[in-house]
């Protein structure tokens, strides 16, 4: 589905004024391969004021035109004559119902049977994602259901009974024509448009290898009852009357589509990553109407509402707080792993977590105008403007598909100049043809990348799809964020001082029950390391919350209070200067520190921060190993960042950086020449993952940042990231290897071929061992190991 964007939403009605530019993101169909994106928007950028980018993976384009002179339906037109399809953008969804009040005197708001419309809408779109895929992996079942006895017969002689050949006719027929229709019809689409792609050589191979075999049936002796294919090794010349290739036919056709169905499903995620940044918002929102609480959708909130946030509830979305106080969890869209204390008059962000009291917000931006839909957006435009890598069998093909073609026809011109005869001309013309039909090539990229992926997911590393793998031999620079993926994303107790005369196990049993009572964070990092060092903790009575500073109660008989030092000074009590000095030292290492005081005494300070992973340092390690420079990026304030950096061995650090700006760093360092891998596990780092030529997702992260990036750590371990490195690396090392093997076994006998010199035991065998050398090749990967 496509989505428009203009700069004026009257463009296009009459009378009504132009903008200078408008944007429209069009749903490109009929592309099988990188050369056809590059096609379409080669077409696209000749029209006088636009501007476009088309990108393979998505099937996308974004365009930028002048609306006073062309409109939507030109550029569409302009794709569809470039031999592809276009969609426009779906109109404007309406507006849902306002609340009314019912015959009971309730308010209702339509969202019962809006529901059920929501419901059949999320419901129908697995089904319409499936559209694409479904007549795919019906050919691809039919193609390996009547290929698989073909080729067995074909290959085991035993099996060639007196009238095998015509059996294979008729399982081959409808493979060749049903199940290879998409490569004839964008072989015909690219014939018309003067190009060629691995389509034109697969459809001309398969159409040359049934039809030579048709021939040869019908008018040569290979329809004979008892004809058996010969498996001599000898090479001579013959007219090609005997041999039939529909082995070759189906086989490749089943082959290359089971390349293509595996590929067509990895491409299904490319838009997951906006639906999971919009899935992360709340879907219900309790608003205040008439000094009533009523529910609605989100979506039917307007700009001025005010609505109640209860502790543990989303945030609806972006607004001002207009009553009460309370902690907001905002690490997942900004980093900052210590949560943002919010009082009257503070801003908030919708999809932030309200982790303390109940706060009543007035909305101040919705839909489209919201941070998290900016950061959706951030997301789609980094997607569409990564240049898709162009897969390896395209790039050698359109080489060696005009090559191949050029080389049958100059084959069939000598010997039909030479006297040789129609018959050994066209011959050994179609041998060429057939030889240099990428049987092997089919099995080169999946068999590996299945292999590879497959191990992966052993090790803890989930490989997206080819594309991604040359990004990974590129990459000279890695990026790291910090919460979640270096740290652990969650405050922890790290640190117990207590002051000269006080028990530490005393002060965590008083500190941790008091604390226990709160819902903060923080406390609830103090509560709970209490708890596992000194076990069960008392009860708390006359407990008070004092907003942004503490908390204060009654523990086993004492007045306890902990919080900010400020909180102890409004009771008159004042740190030692041995705690003094530590709370320095704890805050300029980047913690948050609590302090600790009872019966009108200070007792003891305890730090608290987001605690580094105990493997991350060696992963630092072991990314340098590969040749990567580490550089931590953090929206976290740049003492926390730069004693984070310190304590796993990475020098460069860029903290206290925006989402939208975490995008403009990894630019900046694209910029400068670097190829940047990056690891997140935040809503904060779908965008810069997106935009990295490598992305790598934590798995134990948003959905949000694992469908933006390349790779996914199934662990939240960082050292799977340089093993995740170093798989990708060897798979396209071993799919490199592949390409050349498929391509060398028959390169070898196309000389044979245009010679007159082939029969069907050469390439037959050319055939098979080039995919035996692919598979056996591809399995090697099976014994890659994670480093110790």
């Amino acid at each position: 589905m496509s989505t428009a964007r203009t700069t004026d939403t009257s463009a296009g009605t009459p009378g009504a004024p132009a903008a200078a530019t408008a944007d429209v993101e069009l749903a490109i169909g009929g592309m099988t391969c990188a050369s056809c994106a590059a096609r379409v928007e080669k077409k696209l950028n000749r029209m006088d004021g636009v501007e476009a980018t088309v990108n393979y993976a998505t099937e996308k384009a974004r365009v930028s035109y002048a609306p006073g002179a062309l409109s939507v339906r030109d550029l569409i037109a302009t794709v569809e004559a470039t031999g592809y399809t276009a969609a426009e953008p779906p109109p404007p969804r309406p507006a849902r119902p306002t609340p009314h009040t019912g015959p009971d005197g309730r308010e209702q708001d339509g969202r019962e049977q809006d529901g059920r419309e929501q419901d059949g809408r999320e419901q129908a779109e697995p089904d319409q994602a499936d559209d694409g895929l479904r007549p795919l992996r019906q050919r691809l079942i039919t193609a390996v259901v009547l290929a698989v006895p073909v080729v067995a017969m074909a290959m085991i002689p035993a099996l060639q009974f007196a009238y095998w050949q015509w059996l294979s006719l008729a399982l081959a027929a409808p493979v060749v024509t049903y199940a290879a229709w998409p490569f004839h019809r964008a072989a015909w689409t690219n014939l018309r448009h003067g190009a060629a792609t691995m389509d034109t050589l697969i459809s001309v191979g398969v159409s040359a290898a049934f039809l030579w075999s048709l021939w040869a049936l019908f008018f040569g002796t290979a329809g004979t009852p008892g004809m058996t294919h010969a498996f001599e090794l000898t090479v001579a010349r013959g007219d090609g009357a005997g041999n039939i290739y529909f082995e070759a036919a189906a086989g490749v056709t089943a082959f290359i589509l089971a390349g293509r169905y595996f590929e067509a499903r990895s491409k299904r995620t490319a838009g997951a990553a906006l639906r999971a940044l919009l899935e992360l918002g709340a879907k219900e929102v309790t608003v205040l109407r008439d000094g009533r609480e009523v529910t609605l959708p989100t979506g039917e909130l307007a700009v001025g509402d005010r609505f109640v946030v209860r502790p543990g509830e989303k945030i609806a979305t972006d607004g001002t707080v207009v009553e009460g106080t309370s902690a907001v969890d905002a690490s997942m869209l900004t980093g900052e792993s210590v949560p943002l204390e919010v009082a009257p008059g503070d801003g908030v962000t919708g999809a932030t977590l309200n982790a303390g009291g109940r706060l009543v917000v007035e909305a101040t931006r919705i839909g489209s105008d919201t941070q998290l839909a900016r950061m959706a957006r951030m997301v789609e435009d980094a997607q569409n403007g990564k240049a898709a890598a162009q897969r390896l069998a395209d790039r050698i093909s359109a080489v060696f598909v005009p090559v191949v073609i050029a080389l049958a026809l100059g084959t069939f011109g000598f010997w039909l100049g030479n006297g040789a005869g129609l018959t050994a001309a066209f011959t050994a013309a179609v041998a060429v043809l057939i030889i240099a039909c990428p049987c092997a090539l089919g099995l080169a990229t999946p068999t590996a990348l299945m292999v590879g992926t497959g191990r992966g997911a052993q090790l803890g590393v989930l490989i997206k799809g080819p594309e991604v793998l040359e990004s990974t031999r590129e990459a000279d620079t890695i990026v790291l964020d910090k919460t979640g993926t270096v740290t652990t994303g969650r405050m922890a107790l790290l640190g117990v001082h207590p002051a000269t005369g006080t028990d530490a196990d005393e002060l965590l049993r008083l500190a941790g029950a008091l604390e226990h009572a709160s819902e903060h964070p923080i406390a609830r990092a103090v509560a709970a390391g209490a708890a596992e060092r000194v076990g069960a903790l008392p009860g708390v009575e006359d407990f008070t919350n004092v907003p942004g500073l503490g908390v204060r109660g009654v523990v086993a008989g004492r007045a306890v209070v902990a919080g900010r030092a400020k909180l102890l000074a409004e009771w008159e009590i004042r740190l030692p200067e041995e705690l003094e000095s530590g709370r320095r030292a704890a805050e300029a290492a980047g913690r948050t520190v609590v302090a600790v005081a009872w019966d009108g005494e200070a007792r003891g300070i305890l730090e608290v921060a987001d605690a580094v992973k105990e493997t991350s340092a060696e992963a630092v390690r072991r990314l340098r190993a590969l040749g990567l420079t580490p550089v931590l990026l953090t929206g976290d304030n740049r003492t926390v960042a730069e004693a984070v950096a310190k304590e796993v061995g990475i020098d460069e650090v860029i903290a206290e950086v925006m989402p939208e700006e975490k995008v403009e760093v990894v630019k900046r360092l694209q910029a400068r020449g670097a190829s940047v891998a990056m690891v997140g596990d935040g809503v904060n780092d779908a965008a810069a993952l997106a935009q990295a030529d490598l992305g790598l997702a934590m798995g134990t992260g948003t959905d949000a940042a694992i469908e933006a990036g390349d790779l996914t750590l199934v662990t939240g371990d960082l050292r799977a990231a340089a093993d995740a490195i170093r798989l990708a690396r060897r798979t396209l090392g071993t799919i490199k290897g592949n390409l050349f093997w498929a391509f060398g076994y028959n390169v070898a006998a196309i000389p044979l071929a245009a010679a007159g010199l082939l029969n069907p035991m050469i390439a037959g065998a050319a055939m098979a061992f080039s995919s035996v050398f692919v598979v056996g090749n591809s399995l090697r990967l099976r014994g890659f190991k994670a480093a110790g």
